[in-house]
């Protein structure tokens, strides 16, 4: 490790990796890289305890896009992260799409519109009526269903962690540091940071830093004297087997099950030959960042309850595993926060992606890297997503979170 990097990056997880990445992958950048992680075995980080899924089916055109140029980058993954000497990265991506389901007219409404946007980017993206989903999907209790939307192509699911650590991997062999450490202290001068304190006692000068620590956002930013509006909101995900399962069922998609959004918020998908479900939680404050004990009662009070009553074969399952991890929530607008500070401008932000790291990891990734590189957006622009909302309280509309 040297005294001096043109740049530092806090977090090495997947936003990280990803954004030293696309530094070190172009040409036009010839600087030095390091990123600072805390903890390597990446236990609790985000990434590894997601549940690791990619949609199109938002309201918003950027985040759609982000998500187009995600499933792109997953389905090119294995040639272009290619490391000499080792097997291809296989992020055994499963196709499945998600299957968003309503039952109010309200409901409805919001699908017909995110589809207007979502056709409009080019999204493989259909608006089934209550037969044509129960024909798609004969397992499913449609007698409430007004209107779903499927997506059948660019949505499903993938290996979270294959993602980080094949970016992480690419990473390095092209040239950028990683050093097991911990930032405690940011210098600055004026509207300029300067340099990382690490936790050995290090003192590292740095052209820019940034920002990706995940749910520890807000930690890294005040040490600078600055500020981000993210928080940790803990999830709990949990599998389960089922005593007859639907998958195979579909009359779509080879016959492989979606994941399913139902009305309620609940959510499940097949895992292998288990399933996974989670649900958002009936109260959502922030927790410590080393709470990751399951809220255990949402799978009986909330889950089972609601996927019993949308399919018979949910009726007898079991729960054979569960965990929590944290979302980087962005209390603002639950949305990515991309793009350096308005007055400390070499200080990023790669920050909030309140769910959605992973499969806007990619594009975020690329775009920061285009910051540092050119002063600018070149591909993407996410400008929308930028700090100077957060500073001016206005926030990035999207309808379709979860």
């Amino acid at each position: 490790m040297n005294d001096s990097y043109d740049v530092v990056i806090i977090g090495g997880a997947v936003i990280g990796s990803a954004v030293a990445y696309f530094l070190t992958a172009n040409p036009d950048f010839n600087g030095s890289v390091l990123v600072v992680e805390r903890d390597p075995s990446y236990q609790k980080a985000a990434t590894s305890l997601s549940s690791s899924s990619i949609r199109v089916q938002f309201s918003n055109p950027i985040n759609v896009r982000i998500s187009q140029y995600g499933s792109e980058f997953i389905r090119n993954f294995a040639q272009t992260m290619q490391v000499a000497s080792e097997p291809e990265p296989d992020l055994n991506f499963h196709p499945g799409g998600y299957l968003f389901l309503a039952n109010t007219e309200e409901q409805a409404r919001t699908l017909r519109e995110n589809h207007e946007v979502q056709r409009a980017c080019g999204a493989d993206v259909v608006l089934w009526n209550q037969e044509e989903l129960a024909r798609a999907f004969p397992h499913l209790n449609v007698d409430d269903i007004l209107l779903a939307s499927y997506g059948n192509s660019g949505e499903g699911w993938f290996n979270n962690t294959g993602l980080m650590y094949g970016f992480k991997a690419k990473a390095r062999e092209q040239g950028a540091e990683y050093v097991t450490d911990e930032v405690v202290a940011i210098g600055r001068d004026g509207d300029s940071v300067t340099t990382v304190t690490l936790k050995s006692g290090a003192v590292i000068k740095a052209g820019n830093i940034v920002n990706a620590a995940g749910p520890r956002a807000a930690l890294a930013a005040r040490m600078a004297g600055l500020d981000v509006p993210v928080e940790p909101r803990k999830r709990s995900l949990f599998v389960f087997d089922c005593a007859q399962t639907p998958e195979g069922s579909a009359t779509v998609n080879e016959g492989r099950l979606p994941l399913m959004i139902d009305p309620s918020g609940v959510f499940c998908r097949p895992e292998g030959r288990y399933f996974l479900s989670g649900c958002p939680p009936v109260e959502d404050p922030a927790v410590d960042w080393d709470d990751f004990e399951p809220r255990y009662d949402e799978f009986e009070e909330i889950i089972w309850p609601a996927l019993a009553e949308r399919a018979t074969a949910f009726e007898a399952i079991k729960v054979v595993n569960q965990w929590a991890g944290h979302y980087d929530f962005n209390t603002l607008d639950h949305n990515l926060i991309v793009g350096p500070h308005p007055e400390v401008k070499n200080f990023i932000y790669a920050n909030g992606y309140s769910g959605h790291g992973l499969q806007q990891g990619p594009a975020a990734g690329r775009a920061v890297s285009e910051l540092i590189i050119y002063g600018g957006f070149r591909t993407l622009d996410l400008s929308e997503v930028g700090y100077e909302r957060i500073v001016e309280n206005r926030p990035f509309l999207e309808k379709a979170v979860i």
